[in-house]
Formats: structure tokens, sequence, C-alpha cells
């Protein structure tokens, strides 16, 4: 039977010749990681020889040679070549020991099973599949549920037929390989009841950066084969990689709720062997993986990634009568892994016109152009090169437009969904799951397409003005002051992780509750108060598939908080507490039943003001809680909470009893606890600080504010906001001195350095322990600070 079949467990990844891509790989899971409590479903696989004999048997190999032949020299299309193959592939017989082979193999995969006759998957492996350096992603078929022999024997035909699809022919051809050089292994493999389970997709890499501390997982109900096809928009886990040994700690660090709109089960009698059904409101409220099994599939991914020694794209499946989860795909990642991480280049777009669509963001990169907008596959030819691809969803048919489009934005799909796969590895920008694209974007629409903002991506009207610059990693100087980053968007960090950045020195907790978050703590916490019907509808479309209010506003503020703080762990990250105004959280949903109007809240009832008074107390508390859940529960252990905008050291001792109350005891855990230098009472009374806090963060842009007395958002007095003024420096110096002498650290996260490289020398001479600017300003400053440090150290030789 070797000649024309072999079972998994007798194969090994160096098979690839001999079963394809993916079914070597799967010999190689069965075989060496089942002992290490991976599941991967039984099955096996009919040889690339099984394929050339039954293209010899019926007389084939000339009528393909020349069909391509024919489509090399231009004399039929695309199209009829494929088609003309595909129905001559269909109609072959099957050589008899061949199909008896075929036949007595899946009867003994029916006594393995113990079922009479066992539902199976029917994947194609293509002999050039799942390489390094090409994926062939959707290139071929696979059938599911399919049941008898006679029905197996057709898929199998269909799979070999499936190597001659367009979209196969026009990706071989992009890669080089040769018109009858690959040949078709099909993949026999038990179906995982995933049709009343879930199933997904999972890198052990994050997709777009390419950093390889995370796993992402993409999941949706019923067969999986949606979510690889991106006609759903599935529900996302990140999981943090380093922490997935202890069992103590919880490390997903993102989870998203998709909508999840259909899902695909089996067929009944007389039916295809599949159909999508729409899913109940029930699931579409509903994560398909519990926290528990989201980390058990991600240790899979760890496991599996540590065997192979390469970044892994893998294929899940939940038995739903069972629970328990299958590795049914694996295969190595294609894209990012290849890339090189001594130079990546930084996109900063300037929209001409409003903001039209969000989604998901593929490739980190930019594109301007004009909107072609295809419905369906059958409109593909009237595709124009150098578009902006607008449609529903992408499959593999449409690769051969999407490698002449300038970007693609789709109305459905994850991550790990086609469309975002082959953006990918085509370089492209993409808009993946907007969810309304085809519906607001018209024909011939001048459009720029942003993915360079983070984990949302952006449709804006018009051809707005794309800068792109280089940044190179080559060369970095060591520094004895600490370069650290300000962060505001999580969903941005991992995108500067190869930044060899000594933490990050300022993470802005209120950015968070106003992008992620959205809603005001106390409308979470007394829902019944919001009067606004419509706001209330909004709340309670956020906080599905949480249990309440504060659980949504506790959990998802943790994730966002780790997703910063696991970029860089075990660095310091220095978590700014929540520093809005009142007209600023008034801003929030909810938020205008609960906040004061105040004449001035610049210096009103903010920052610590906040945290201990009556009003806000309750609200402080979910931030607490937050923080804690952070640090003892997920282990992020490196997280340093800051207070903002504390007047006076009797302030502070409110402040601290506070968050003592809530489980953030200074010291306990190793907790440090800043304060920020904003206010001139700060440098003044700075020894009274320093009894309370563990370091100093100057805010200098508040310090300057308020040492000359100016509104920093005048445009009337722009030109008197400095600071470089003798008083401001007055104010910088001193602080910096009076910390050391108590033994504090210090640093400056203002935006000073950022735009001034001078000014960082002046931090330098001035003895400043760090300074925190923002990551396209990274390599200047760091460069300026050892360019600073290496002129004092000349200056005092001398």
């Amino acid at each position: 039977m070797d000649k024309y079949l072999i079972w998994y467990e007798d194969l090994r990844r160096g098979d690839v010749a001999v079963v394809g891509g993916k079914n070597a790989s799967l010999g190689e899971m069965i075989s060496t990681l089942t002992a290490k409590n991976i599941r991967v479903p039984d099955g096996f696989a009919t040889t690339a020889e099984a394929y050339r004999g039954f293209i010899a048997a019926n007389g084939l190999k000339q009528l393909i040679t020349e069909r391509i032949d024919a489509l090399d020299a231009g004399r039929t299309t695309l199209h009829e070549a494929g088609a003309a193959i595909r129905t001559a592939i269909t109609a072959g017989e099957w050589p008899r020991e061949t199909a008896e082979a075929i036949c007595a193999a899946y009867r003994d995969l029916a006594k393995r099973s113990g079922q009479k006759e066992p539902s199976i998957a029917v994947r194609s492996s293509a002999t050039a599949e799942d390489l390094p350096d090409a994926s062939f992603a959707g290139q071929q078929e696979t059938f599911l549920n399919i049941t008898g022999e006679a029905a197996l024997l057709d898929a199998c035909r269909r799979c070999y037929a499936s190597l001659y699809t367009d979209r196969a022919i026009s990706y071989r051809q992009i890669l080089g390989f040769g018109r009858t050089d690959v040949a078709l292994s099909v993949g026999i493999q038990l179906m995982v009841r995933s049709d009343i389970g879930s199933s997904g997709v999972m890198f052990s890499i994050d997709t777009e950066s390419g950093c390889d501390r995370f796993v992402l997982i993409n999941g949706a109900w019923g067969l999986g084969e949606n979510v690889v096809q991106g006609a759903v928009n599935p529900d996302e886990f990140q999981v943090f990689k380093p922490f997935l040994d202890d069992t103590g700690r919880l490390p997903i660090v993102s989870k998203t709720l998709g909508t999840k709109e259909i899902k695909m089960i089996y067929g009944q009698a007389g039916e295809a062997a599949t159909r999508n059904v729409p899913t109940s409101v029930a699931e579409r409220e509903r994560f398909t993986l519990s926290d528990e099994e989201a980390v058990e599939l991600a240790r899979y991914a760890k496991t599996i990634e540590a065997h192979y020694g390469v970044a892994m794209d893998m294929e899940w499946a939940k038995d739903g009568k069972t629970g328990e989860l299958f590795i049914v795909q694996a295969r190595p990642e294609t894209v990012q892994s290849r890339k090189s991480g001594a130079v990546f280049q930084s996109f900063n777009v300037t929209p001409s016109g409003k903001l039209m669509v969000q989604g998901l963001s593929v490739g980190n990169a930019a594109a301007a152009g004009r909107v072609c907008l295809i419905r369906s596959a059958h409109e593909i030819d009237r595709f124009v090169d150098g578009s902006v691809l607008v449609t529903s969803t992408t499959d593999p048919d449409w690769v051969p437009i999407m490698k002449r489009a300038a970007a693609v934005v789709t109305d459905h799909g994850g991550r790990t969904s086609h469309a975002a796969i082959v953006s990918r590895e085509l370089g492209l920008p993409a808009v993946i799951g907007t969810g309304s694209a085809t519906h607001i974007l018209h024909e011939g629409q001048d459009v720029t397409v942003s993915c360079a903002e983070g984990e949302t991506g952006a449709v804006y009207d018009g051809l707005g003005h794309i800068e792109v610059s280089d940044i190179s990693l080559d060369d970095v100087p060591q520094t004895r002051t600490g370069v650290m980053l300000n962060i505001a968007n999580p969903s941005a960090a991992v995108r500067w992780w190869r930044l060899p950045v000594d933490g990050v020195g300022l993470a802005r907790m209120e950015f968070l509750i106003s992008n992620e978050i959205k809603v005001h703590p106390l409308a979470l916490l007394n829902p019944d108060q919001v009067k606004d019907a419509t706001e209330l509808r909004a709340i309670t479309e956020l906080i599905k598939g949480y249990q309440d209010g504060p659980t949504y506003f506790t959990q998802r503020l943790a994730m966002g908080l780790a997703r910063i703080a696991s970029v860089w762990y075990p660095k310091p990250v220095i978590v700014r507490l929540s520093d809005f105004k009142s007209n600023e959280y008034a801003d929030l949903l909810g938020g205008r039943h609960f906040e004061p109007s105040e004449e001035n809240p610049m210096i009103g009832l903010r920052g610590a003001a906040r945290y201990y008074s009556a009003f806000y107390r309750d609200a402080f508390a979910l931030e607490c809680a937050a923080l804690k859940r952070l640090r003892d529960e997920m282990g992020f252990t490196n997280v340093i909470a800051m207070v903002p905008f504390c007047r006076s050291p009797e302030e502070a001792d409110k402040v601290l009893e506070v968050m003592d109350a809530n489980g953030l005891r200074r010291g306990e855990n190793g907790l440090e606890v800043y304060v920020m230098t904003e206010i001139p009472s700060n440098v003044i009374r700075a020894k009274e600080f320093s009894e309370r806090f563990d370091g100093f963060s100057i805010g200098s842009n508040d310090l300057t504010q308020l040492t000359l007395g100016v509104d920093r958002d005048s445009e009337a007095l722009a030109d008197v906001f400095r600071e470089r003024d003798p008083a401001v420096l007055w104010m910088i110096e001193t602080a910096i001195l009076r910390a050391h002498e108590a033994g504090r650290k210090i640093g400056l996260c203002g935006q000073a350095p950022s735009n001034d490289p001078d000014f960082a020398r002046l931090l330098v001479s001035a003895g400043i322990d760090t300074i925190s600017v923002t990551p396209d300003s990274f390599l200047n400053v760091k460069r300026n600070v050892a360019q600073a440090e290496k002129d004092d150290l000349s200056e005092g030789q001398a």
C-alpha cells in the first residue's frame, strides 16, 4: 500500500515530496507530538505517485502540457485552460489498484475510529505547499463531511482537479514553479465534530508585526472554513507566550468578540455535504472558546513552534460532543518570519477627508487609490490595476487580482482569513472586517487606506499624504541614560517591539478608557442612571460577552494595559492613572449624566483629586481592580503605577490610602508608585513627595503651562509656551537634583525631547535617569543622548 498511500503515523515532515506539505506536517505531529498531549485527528494520505499514476492512466499529461503551453503563448485564457484540464481530470477513471487501496484504508479508518462509515475531511496537499517561503494558502480544495467509499473517490478526484484552478495555476506562475512540477497528495482525515462546536485559525506569532511573544487565535462557530475564507468576523484572542508555562497566570492580553453571523454545519441527506446557517443571538454574544481553552490552544501553538523551530500557522477544531481541542493543520508562517529585523518602515498618514470605515489592520502600511468595488468573483475581470479592491470577502479565486491591487478592504473576515493572509504575503495594506465597506464606499471614489495606526485600520475619503521612512536598527548606541517610549495606543505598541528601548515611560490609561472601553465607569456601575436610550443601547452592545459592566471595564482595561506591558516585559512600564479632565470624561458614553460642569477643567477635578473624592471613588476602585488583575493575576509585575496631578503630599496620602484599600499597597508584590512632576508644588515640596513615592516623572507640558501661566492649547500664546524658559529649566533641574538627593529615580515624559533634540542634551547634562519619547523619534533621541553623554565625559576629563 505504501506505493499509493501512507498512514499519518508513518509520515514525517521530510516527506513533502511524497505526500505534500500539509500531509507531511500532519504526520509529523501525529508521530511526534501526540505524546505531548496535542490531539490530531487520525487519517492517511495518498502519495504523489498515486496522483502521477492517475494522470498517466488517463493520458492527461499531454493535455495539461498543451493547455498550459497555449496559455503561455496567449492562444487561450487562464479560465479556458483551467476549465479544460479540470474537466478532463474529474472525468478520469481510477486505476484499480489505487482505488482499492484508498477504499481499503477507509474501511481500516472506520475500524480504528469505531464508526461504521466515518465522516472525513478530504484535503489537498501539493508537493510544493506549506514551504517556508510559499504558503499556497487555500490554492487547492478541501471537501468536508464526506462519507462512503464512492463519495471519497469522487472527492479525491476533485482534489486532483483543484491543482488546476485558475488561482492555483496563476499562483504557481507567480512563484516560478513549472507547469507539471507539482504533484498532489490527498489527506483523508477523521472529521472533528466542530459543526456543533467551534473552530478557527491560530498563529504562533503576531501576524502584523512579527513579534514572537504572542499567539493569535481566531475562532467561529461550526466548521473552520468560514474563518479561513473570511466569511465571518471571528472572535480573537492574543496570548502572551512567556507566561504559558506558569499555570498560575492568566496570559490572555486581548480578547475581542466577533459577530460570527453564520456557521458551517453538516448538510442533511440529499443536500450538499456542508451548508451555512445563521447563528443564534446567544452564539453571537458568546465567545467560541473559554479563557482556559484559548490558553490550552496557545500551549499547543508554543509546543508545535518549538518542535518545528519556526513560526507556525495552524488550524484548530473543538469537538462539540467531547469538548476536546484538535489541531487539524499546521504549516510554517511565510511572511513575518522572513522579514529582516534590522530595518522596518514607518508610515505617517495625513488624511485629506473624513473617516469612512474602520476594521482590522493588516500590513502596517498605507496606500491611496481609486475604489474598484467588486461584489462577486464573477466580476473579477473588470478590476482595474492599481485600484483599491473593495469587496465583501475574498477566497483563493481572487489572488490574480489581489496581486494587482494597491490595497484591499473587506466587509468580513479576521486577521487569519484568506484576505489577510494573502494581503500580507503580497505586501498589501488591508482593512479587514469593516462590516459595511461595500455599502459606504462607492465605485471610483478616491480613498486612503491606512494600516499604520495600530490594530485598527482606517479608510479615509480622498487621497491623503503618505510619508514613508525607513528605520534602521543597525548600530544603535548604548547609553547610560535610559530612553523609553510614550505609548498611548496599546494596539500600536507591538508595532515597535523591535526597538531596543529601556521600557515604557508613559502609558496613558485615559487613552485606553476612551478608545478601548468607551464608557464612563460610573455609567457601568450605575446603568439605571443613564437616561438616554441610545447611549444605554450602545453600552449594552459593548459589554456583550462580559458578565456585567464593571467586569467589562476591569478586564478590558487590564488586557489593554497588558498588551503594552507584555511587549517589553520584564522592562518597566509606567502606567499613569486616568487623567481625564471633567469635560473629557463627559464625552464618554453616559458621561454627561455624571460629570460636573467646570469653568476651568484644566486645573479642576482631575488626577489625584478624583481618586479619593466621594463622587469618583467607586469608579477609581475599578481602575485599581484592573491594575491588581494586571499585576497579581496576569503576572505583569513590571507595571509601575503613577499618580498624576497630585497637588500636595497630603493629597498623596489620601490617594495611597484609597489604593491600599483596593488591594494596591506600595511595596507589596514589588509594586512601585510614582508621581507626576507637573505642578510647581511637586518641585517645591519634592522631599515630602519622595517620602511617599518611589520615583518621579516630569510632565514638561503641564509643568511649563503652570510655571509660566500659559494655556498650552492657546494659539495666541504659542510663542510664549517654551520649555526652554529659564523658569521651566530651573524647575526641571531642581526636580532632578532633589529626587536624587532623596535616592529616587526621575525621568521626563513630555513632548519636548521628541521635538527638540537639544532639549534631550540639557536633560542628560542635568543628570536625568530616563527620557521617554514618541516611538518615531526614539532613534534620533537615542543618538542625541549618546552624543550628549560623550560630550559630558569629554568635558569632565578636560
